[in-house]
C-alpha cells in the first residue's frame, strides 16, 4: 500500500485537453483585443489585452506543468512530479502581478493625460465575444476541476473568471467614455481591473505556497481520516497523523495503536484494512502506517 500509484490516465487526458482549450481561447482573444486596442485607443481594452496575454502565458505554463506533473514516479523523484503544478501556479501569480502593476502605471498616465476612446462598437463587439468564449471555457474547467482537483487548472480558471468581470468593466468604460463623456472612466476602470488581478494573483500564490511548503490537509479531511481509521476493528488509537498534497497525489502517514499482545500477522492485517479503507477515500494517495503497541510511551508532537 505504500507504493505510489501512477497518475490516472483519464485525469491526465482531461487536464491536457482543458489546458489546450484554455490556450486556444486565450490566443484567439489576444488577436481580437490587439486589433480592438489599436482601433479604439482604449486603455481598458489594453488592460484586458495584457490580461489575455498573461492568460496565454499562464495557460502555456499550465500545459507544460500538467504534462510534467502527470509523469509517474521514477528513481530520482520517488514522490512523483506533482509539485510541478503548484510551482507553475506560483510563476503565474508573479507574472500576473507584474502585468497588473504595469497597468496601474498606464492608468495613472491616462488620468494625468486623458486620451479619447474611439470605435466604441468595435470594442464592445470584441468584449461580448470574449465574454461568451470565456464563459464556455470556465464551465468546461469547472467540470474538469470537479473530476481532477487540479491546482494548476484551478489557478488557470481563476484568470478566466476574473476575465468575465474585466470584460464587463471594459464595456462599461467604453460606454461611459465615448457616449457618456466621462473620460476618466477608462483609466479608472483599468486601474480597478489591475487591482483585481493582483488580488487574484495573491490567492493563487497562497495556494501554491501551501502545496510547495507541504501544508497539512484541511482539518475537516484530517478529521475524516481519523474517523475512518478509528472505525477499523483492532485499532485502539492513532497519533502522529501527517498529511500533505502535491496536487496530483495525497500523502498520508500515521501511527496505529494496536493490542500489544496481537501476533504480528494480525497487526499487519489491521494495518492493511486501514490502508484499504483510506485508499477507497483517497485513490491517489500514498499511505504509510507505523504500528505501535497500545500504551507504550512514545514521543508525540504537540501539534498532533
Amino acid at each position: 500500500m505504500g507504493v505510489l500509484a501512477p497518475p490516472d490516465p483519464e485525469v491526465a487526458r482531461l487536464k491536457r485537453r482543458v489546458t489546450l482549450a484554455s490556450l486556444a481561447v486565450a490566443l484567439t482573444l489576444v488577436a481580437l483585443k490587439l486589433a480592438a486596442s489599436i482601433m479604439t485607443g482604449s486603455v481598458s481594452i489594453l488592460s484586458s489585452l495584457v490580461d489575455s496575454v498573461s492568460d496565454s502565458g499562464a495557460s502555456l505554463v499550465t500545459l507544460i506543468a500538467v504534462r510534467q506533473a502527470m509523469r509517474p514516479a521514477d528513481a530520482h523523484h520517488r514522490f512523483g512530479h506533482g509539485k510541478a503544478e503548484p510551482l507553475a501556479a506560483l510563476g503565474q501569480a508573479l507574472f500576473v502581478t507584474g502585468s497588473a502593476l504595469l497597468l496601474c502605471v498606464e492608468a495613472v498616465r491616462r488620468l494625468i493625460t486623458p486620451e479619447p476612446v474611439g470605435e466604441g462598437p468595435v470594442g464592445i463587439a470584441v468584449m461580448i465575444f470574449a465574454i461568451v468564449a470565456t464563459l464556455l471555457l470556465v464551465r468546461y474547467q469547472d467540470r474538469v476541476i470537479a473530476r481532477t482537483q487540479s491546482l494548476a487548472v484551478g489557478a488557470d480558471r481563476l484568470h478566466y473568471v476574473g476575465d468575465l468581470l474585466i470584460n464587463l468593466g471594459v464595456i462599461l468604460s467604453i460606454l461611459l467614455s465615448q457616449y457618456g463623456g466621462v473620460t476618466e472612466a477608462d483609466p479608472v476602470i483599468a486601474a480597478l481591473i489591475a487591482l483585481h488581478l493582483i488580488r487574484g494573483a495573491w490567492k493563487i500564490a497562497r495556494g501554491a505556497l501551501d502545496a510547495l511548503m507541504d501544508r497539512e490537509l484541511p482539518e475537516a479531511e484530517r478529521a475524516e481520516i481519523r474517523k475512518i481509521v478509528l472505525a477499523v476493528p483492532g485499532v485502539r488509537g492513532m497519533h502522529d497523523l501527517r498529511t500533505r498534497s502535491s496536487s496530483v497525489h495525497t500523502f498520508i502517514q500515521l501511527h496505529l495503536e494496536l493490542d500489544p499482545s496481537a501476533p504480528l500477522a494480525d497487526a499487519h492485517g489491521v494495518a492493511d484494512r486501514v490502508e484499504t479503507l483510506l485508499h477507497a477515500r483517497y485513490p491517489d494517495a500514498e499511505i504509510i502506517t507505523h504500528l505501535d503497541p497500545k500504551g507504550v510511551a512514545e514521543f508525540v508532537p504537540t501539534f498532533r
